[in-house]
């Protein structure tokens, strides 16, 4: 069954969010009241709807209770955001993920009963600041306050050994999730990735792999820092 989403607000983040769906093979309604971003978008998704998404008549109109779940991204209009949400509530949307540019915005979206909250400057912001502080880290995933999921470039002393001799769970409490095997070129830029799938105990590792390591945050900074 094709999975069928609405995204309402296109500014830079709605627009890749409704892009990315479509791109997967999801039915996608693309929702904004400006229409020069509906002409933009109308090609690549399913359905693009120039309207105010806070009149809730409207969004029954489009049929929106059919879809599997609700996108508000509306960024700088706040009033908006929150009489379409409410709008959403009313019709019984059950799936509605919201759009919130600060903590306060947070807190009212909460009050009003929305669990899926998300804030993509603040997420990036996070994301900068890890970047500084362990450049070895390539990329990270907090599952929540204490475990992550993190993509780091395999130390220089793990090189040339297997994942048992390095003993990721008995000495540093992490697991290897996968490898990614990496050739590059003499300038040190990468031709082809690909991922290798659950690896064994015996699988070595190269030079320029990339290994995604599930733990605690604490026991990953251990390991980063012994192994440098």
């Amino acid at each position: 069954m094709e999975n069928k989403f609405a995204v309402i607000g296109l500014g830079q983040f709605g627009t890749s969010i409704a892009l990315t769906l479509a791109e997967k093979g999801a039915e996608v309604m693309a929702i904004d009241r400006n229409y020069d971003k509906i002409e933009r978008i109308k090609n690549q998704v399913a359905y693009a709807v120039a309207m105010d998404a806070s009149n809730t008549a409207a969004l029954k109109d489009q049929k929106i209770e059919e879809m599997d779940a609700v996108v508000v991204a509306i960024g700088e209009d706040f009033e908006g955001l929150i009489l379409t949400t409410v709008g959403l509530q009313e019709l019984k949307i059950k799936n509605i993920i919201a759009r919130s540019m600060s903590e306060r915005q947070t807190q009212i979206l909460k009050k009003l009963g929305i669990q899926r909250i998300f804030n993509p400057e603040e997420s990036v912001g996070k994301d900068v600041a890890n970047m500084l502080l362990e450049p070895d880290i390539l990329a990270s995933i907090e599952l929540d306050e204490g475990h992550e999921i993190v993509e780091i470039q395999a130390p220089g002393d793990a090189v040339g050994k297997t994942i048992s001799e390095i003993k990721f769970r008995e000495k540093y409490g992490l697991n290897v999730i996968t490898i990614r095997k990496n050739s590059v070129n003499e300038e040190g830029n990468i031709l082809d990735s690909q991922i290798i799938g659950v690896p064994k105990p015996d699988t070595k590792f190269d030079k320029h792999d990339t290994i995604f390591l599930i733990g605690k945050k604490k026991d990953i900074a251990k390991f980063n820092e012994l192994l440098n």
